[in-house]
């Protein structure tokens, strides 16, 4: 399909730059398969569940992945700034460098005194691997003690990172370092949900899915077989596998809170709709055609145009159908993007 299909007019004051405060009284747009959208709150969440009905939240914690650092050759120094994206080993991430064209492979970084790493490869749109001096908790720290909050460029666009975002760009369940994105849907999440939530029966479920700086990369090629996802990492233990499909089973649904849970739901359900085990890295790339066999809904924020997540929500609902419910979004004041509304896509049910 052609990118530019899933293009819109998004007026630049719709961008919200700050969280509703409280997070859970942020709008959320209810999308059914037709019929009329119905404005609501994040609040009435509870309300379109049923009993036995299972959300599924991404539990991965961000990291502060944006670094800055000189570029050491002799006594010439370039200062480079450095957007971590996937851990590799214990002592190496992958990152998109700026200026890139000032790196060359076995350059030295230096972050901080006794902190540095070497250029081990350098590929396309500006991505290098950095090999650190040290490794594991000892990496992770020194990364803690340098780094800072990666805001999306939307938002550092427009404003500085400050103390607020150490806890605004973080889920209140956050649990696994390794994400240098936020899974922002689940950013509406407050205890007071969580206790409306487990009072009406609703099971909650938590998934890992590390996500990378890829999300925010624009789709540069023209049709969408031409673009390739970045891989991230993902894990779904046995336990949890049992206890979804026992979900299914019993004919209750399963809804992604979030494309990130989504896309390592579905990495990991096979054709019988079993979901399985998985432990690795995926790259999948959802559009209009694709078979959904984990998920009946999906809780999520409003996506930028022509982005990968936006024809993702498309292959959900229909793309015209989308175009309809984000019309309607901008005309009735939903903000849009990390820190912006909510939407809760509930599609035909299939079987």
């Amino acid at each position: 399909m052609r990118v530019d299909s899933f293009d819109f007019d998004l007026p630049q004051d719709c961008i919200a730059l700050r969280p509703h405060n409280p997070r859970d009284e942020a709008k959320l747009l209810l999308v059914p398969p037709s019929g009329a959208f119905e404005n609501h709150r994040v609040l009435n969440l509870p309300d379109f569940l049923e009993p036995g009905d299972a959300l599924v939240f991404n539990d991965t914690r961000v990291i502060p992945a944006e670094l800055t650092g000189d570029r050491v050759r002799g006594d010439i120094r370039a200062n480079i700034h450095f957007n971590l994206h996937k851990r590799e080993d214990l002592a190496t991430w992958r990152a998109f460098a700026r200026p890139a064209k000032k790196l060359q492979l076995g350059d030295r970084i230096e972050f901080s005194e006794g902190f540095s790493a070497e250029i081990s490869e350098k590929g396309d749109a500006g991505e290098v691997c950095l090999v650190f001096n040290c490794s594991g908790p000892e990496l992770d720290q020194a990364i803690a003690s340098v780094g800072h909050i990666p805001l999306p460029p939307y938002i550092a666009s427009k404003r500085a990172e400050d103390e607020k975002d150490k806890t605004d760009y973080q889920t209140i369940y956050a649990d696994r370092d390794g994400a240098v994105a936020a899974p922002t849907a689940g950013l509406h999440f407050t205890e007071r949900l969580f206790g409306m939530l487990d009072a009406k029966g609703i099971e909650r479920h938590f998934v890992t899915l590390h996500v990378g700086a890829g999300t925010f990369l624009p789709v540069k090629a023209e049709d969408t077989n031409d673009h390739k996802m970045h891989a991230e990492w993902g894990e779904i233990t046995p336990e949890l596998a049992a206890k979804l499909n026992a979900v299914h089973e019993r004919g209750n649904r399963i809804i992604a809170v979030g494309t990130t849970s989504l896309r390592l739901l579905e990495s990991a359900v096979d054709k019988n709709h079993v979901i399985q085990p998985f432990c690795g890295d995926t790259d999948i790339f959802i559009t209009p055609g694709y078979t959904f066999r984990a998920i009946d809904g999906l809780m999520t924020n409003f996506h930028l145009p022509k982005s990968t997540l936006f024809m993702l929500v498309s292959a959900i609902m229909g793309r015209e159908r989308m175009q309809s419910a984000y019309a309607h979004a901008i005309a009735n004041g939903y903000r849009f993007y990390s820190y912006g509304d909510s939407s809760l896509l509930l599609p035909e049910k299939t079987s």
